[in-house]
C-alpha cells in the first residue's frame, strides 16, 4: 500500500497497518501533517506538530517492544476547538480566548489519549459554537471540499471538512442543536450524536473554561469516514480515563439480527419542515433498497408532533446557554422581556421570554421533555421499531454565508436546517448522520438513524450495512 492509499484508508484501515507495521505512527502522523500543510479549506487551526511526534515516537516503541496499547495507538486524529486541551491552544473560535491554553484537557480528550489516539491539531468552528456556518474573526471561513462556495455547516464545520478532506482519519466534534449532524450531511461524512451521558462534556466551551458543568443537551461525538471508525471512537470515548476513578463500565448492545430482520421506520415529510426532491429522492432509495433485503420498511408520521417538539426544544435550549450570562447582561435581558407586549410572538419574543423563564417554567418544560422521552421509548418499544429514518437536513450544503434557506424555490427560515436533527436533540437519543447519495451538483446528500437509548451500535452496524449496500463504504471526497 503506498502513501495515497494510507491517506485515503478510513481509520480502521490505519489502526489495522500499525498493528500490522506495515506503517509507522510517525509515518502515518507526517503524511497527514503534509495533507494539512497542502490544503486550503482552512480546516485545521492550530497544530501541535512537535508534541504529537513525540507521542508517535512513543507509539512506535511501545508497538516495537510489543507492549499493549488502547483501541486508538497510535493513530493521529484532530479534535474541535471547543474541547479544552492540555497544553495546544483552545480558543472556541473567539478573540477573548486568543491565547488560552488549558492546563488540563476535557473529559472526552483524557479518554481518547487514554485509547492511544495522537492529537496533531485542532480544527475550525465558529465563535462559541453559535452559528450554522464555521466561519470566525480570528481564523476566517472554512470551505466545503465538495465546493468552496457552499457551507460546511456548523458549528462542527471544521471537524466534517477535515474528515471528508483526508486531512485527519477521524474527529471529535459536539452536538448541542444539531451542530455536529449538520456538518457531516453537509461535507458528506459519518457523524454519530451518542446516547446524551455516555460522553461526558466537562471541558466544552462555550461553558467558561475551568467549569464542572456544561449544557444539559451538548454530547460530545465522533466522526469518520467509515462506521466501523465511529465504533472503535466509541469504545474510547466511553471508557473513562485513569484520572476519573471510575468503578463503572459501559457495554452497549450490539445489533441483534441482521439488516434483513430489522424493523425500520421512515419518517419521510412533515409539514413544519419540508425537503427538497433530491433530499426525498435519496430517502425513498435507501428506502427501497432496505426493502429488496426482506427489511421491514414501513411509512410512519412520527411518534411525537413535529412543531410542539421544536417548540419545547427551543425553550430548553435557550434556557441551557443562559448559563454563563453576567449579572449586567442577564439584568437587561430580563428587563427587554418586562416591556413585551403579551401578546406579541415575534422570534426576538420568544428568544427573550425563554431566556427569562422562571425556574418554575423551566421544570415544568424538563417534566414535559421526560414526558417526550417515554413517547420515543414507547415508539421503539411498543411499537416494535429498532430504528427510524429520518432526513438528516432538508437540503445538501447551502450556499457558504447565506442566512436564508430555500426549499424547491420556497423560503424557509434558515434554522430549518436542523430541524430534523432536533427531533432528538433535547431527548438524547442516539443518531446519527451517514451519507447515501449525491445531488446533480456533486453534493453529499445524508441521512439520520435514530434508535432507542444506548443502541449506539445497532445505529453503526445499520450504518456499516447500508453503506455496502448502496455500493460505498467510506465518506469524504
Amino acid at each position: 500500500m503506498n502513501s495515497p492509499d494510507y491517506i485515503h484508508a478510513p481509520a480502521h484501515e490505519h489502526l489495522r497497518a500499525l498493528a500490522a507495521r506495515e506503517i509507522s505512527s510517525r509515518e502515518l502522523l507526517d503524511l497527514h501533517l503534509g495533507r494539512i500543510a497542502a490544503s486550503s479549506l482552512n480546516a485545521v487551526i492550530t497544530l501541535d506538530e512537535e508534541r504529537a511526534r513525540a507521542h508517535a515516537h512513543a507509539a512506535d516503541e511501545r508497538r516495537a517492544r510489543n507492549q499493549p496499547g488502547g483501541v486508538l495507538d497510535g493513530l493521529p486524529m484532530t479534535v474541535k476547538d471547543s474541547f479544552e486541551t492540555q497544553g495546544i491552544r483552545t480558543t472556541c473560535g473567539t478573540s477573548e480566548l486568543a491565547d488560552h491554553i488549558p492546563h488540563q484537557d476535557a473529559i472526552a480528550i483524557a479518554r481518547l489519549k487514554n485509547a492511544g489516539a495522537i492529537i496533531m491539531g485542532k480544527t475550525n468552528l465558529p465563535a462559541y459554537c453559535q452559528d450554522l456556518h464555521t466561519d470566525n474573526s480570528l481564523f476566517g471561513p472554512t470551505l466545503n471540499p465538495h465546493d468552496p462556495k457552499r457551507t460546511v455547516g456548523g458549528s462542527s464545520g471544521g471537524p466534517a471538512a477535515a474528515v471528508a478532506a483526508h486531512l485527519t482519519p477521524a474527529d471529535l466534534g459536539s452536538d448541542l442543536a444539531g451542530s455536529l449532524r449538520l456538518p457531516a450531511h453537509y461535507c458528506g461524512v459519518y457523524g454519530l450524536r451518542p446516547t446524551l451521558g455516555l460522553v461526558p462534556a466537562r471541558g466544552h466551551i462555550p461553558r467558561p473554561p475551568g467549569w464542572i458543568t456544561s449544557s444539559d443537551m451538548v454530547t460530545p461525538g465522533p466522526l469518520a469516514r467509515h462506521p466501523r471508525d465511529l465504533d472503535l471512537l466509541l469504545d474510547a470515548l466511553t471508557t473513562p480515563s485513569p484520572a476519573e476513578n471510575s468503578p463503572w463500565l459501559v457495554k452497549l448492545p450490539t445489533a441483534r439480527r441482521a439488516v434483513g430482520q430489522l424493523r425500520v421506520a421512515v419518517w419521510a415529510e412533515d409539514t413544519s419542515c419540508p425537503i427538497d426532491r433530491d433530499t426525498a429522492d435519496a430517502l425513498a432509495t435507501v428506502e427501497q433498497t432496505l426493502a429488496s433485503t426482506g427489511t421491514n420498511v414501513r411509512r410512519t408520521t412520527g411518534p411525537v408532533g413535529f412543531t410542539d417538539s421544536l417548540h419545547l426544544f427551543e425553550q430548553l435550549l435557550h434556557a441551557t446557554t443562559t448559563a454563563a450570562t453576567n449579572d449586567e447582561a442577564g439584568a437587561a435581558e430580563l428587563a427587554a422581556a418586562r416591556d413585551l407586549h403579551e401578546d406579541e410572538t415575534s422570534p426576538r419574543a420568544t428568544f427573550l421570554r425563554h431566556r427569562t423563564q422562571t425556574h418554575r417554567s423551566w421544570l415544568r418544560a424538563n417534566e414535559e421533555r421526560l414526558r417526550l422521552r417515554e413517547t420515543w421509548h414507547r415508539f421503539f418499544a411498543d411499537a416494535e421499531h429498532d430504528v427510524l429514518i429520518t432526513p438528516a437536513a432538508p437540503t445538501a450544503a447551502i450556499p457558504a454565508g447565506t442566512r436564508s434557506l430555500t426549499v424547491d424555490g420556497v423560503e424557509r427560515s434558515f434554522f430549518d436546517q436542523t430541524g430534523w436533527a432536533n427531533l432528538t436533540s433535547h431527548v438524547g437519543l442516539p443518531s446519527l448522520v451517514l451519507p447515501v447519495a449525491r445531488n446533480e451538483e456533486g453534493l453529499p446528500i445524508g441521512v439520520q438513524l435514530v434508535g432507542p437509548t444506548y443502541s449506539d451500535r445497532i445505529l453503526l452496524a445499520l450504518a456499516e450495512d447500508l453503506a455496502s449496500l448502496l455500493g460505498g463504504t467510506a465518506g469524504g471526497i
